[in-house]
């Protein structure tokens, strides 16, 4: 069955409130994985062992339901023969509630984040962090505002997951993370700042740095 095929049949059975739903492609011919990363490449899928995962939101956009089916047409038309199968859903109904937030002003962007890297190790290297924003309005604003840590939008958040390398390889400076919220300041964008994950002390032997492996993405 091609592969555009097997998504609507997958798409008929969901739960009438599906948020997201996780997925696992396999190709027929295992080396043509690589051929079905690239297509799939503005799902973000990770790859674990000879499949690929990814997501699909109901809410649209480069991972919504239409843009989904035009990306698996495309392997089709390539004949790259895959099999698709479900994983996960997540509904509306099991969505977390969101935290309450304290009433109090939070404090500007810059300073939060001097209190994250205060409260880290000395010999801290390599962070994962996560940008929240106050307001959903922002959040096309502060994507350009923060162009240089890369933000990628974060699945569970309102906000953007970025990484930080102190010394070198995949991540952004501190220094020029600091500017980039700096300006968020400026413009009284409000959030706060927190790590996810965080090395110390790595020594990179011929990469770039660690690869943050979360959720089945590579970060």
């Amino acid at each position: 069955m091609r592969l555009a095929h097997q998504w609507e049949l997958i798409a008929t059975n969901l739960p009438p409130d599906w948020v997201d739903v996780r997925l696992s492609l396999t190709a027929e011919q295992p080396a043509q994985l690589d051929r079905a990363a690239a297509v799939l490449g503005p799902l973000n899928p990770g790859r674990s062992g000879e499949a690929l995962v990814l997501h699909v939101r109901r809410a649209g956009g480069a991972a919504g339901p239409e843009a989904v089916r035009r990306l698996f047409a495309r392997l089709d038309a390539d004949r790259v023969w895959c099999r698709l199968e479900q994983q996960e859903v997540t509904t509306a109904a099991t969505l977390p509630a969101p935290a309450p937030r304290a009433p109090e002003t939070l404090p500007p962007v810059a300073e939060s984040f001097d209190a994250v890297l205060a409260g880290l190790p000395a010999d801290w290297s390599d962070l994962l962090c996560e940008l929240e924003l106050e307001s959903s309005d922002w959040l096309p604003r502060a994507a350009l505002l923060c162009a240089p840590i890369n933000p990628t939008r974060s699945r569970d958040t309102l906000g953007f997951v970025f990484r930080c390398a102190r010394r070198g390889g995949y991540g952004v400076s501190p220094g020029m993370a600091r500017r980039c919220f700096e300006r968020l300041d400026a413009e009284r964008i409000t959030g706060s700042v927190r790590v996810l994950r965080s090395l110390s002390d790595t020594r990179p032997v011929a990469t770039q740095g660690p690869v943050w492996y979360v959720g089945g993405k590579v970060l």
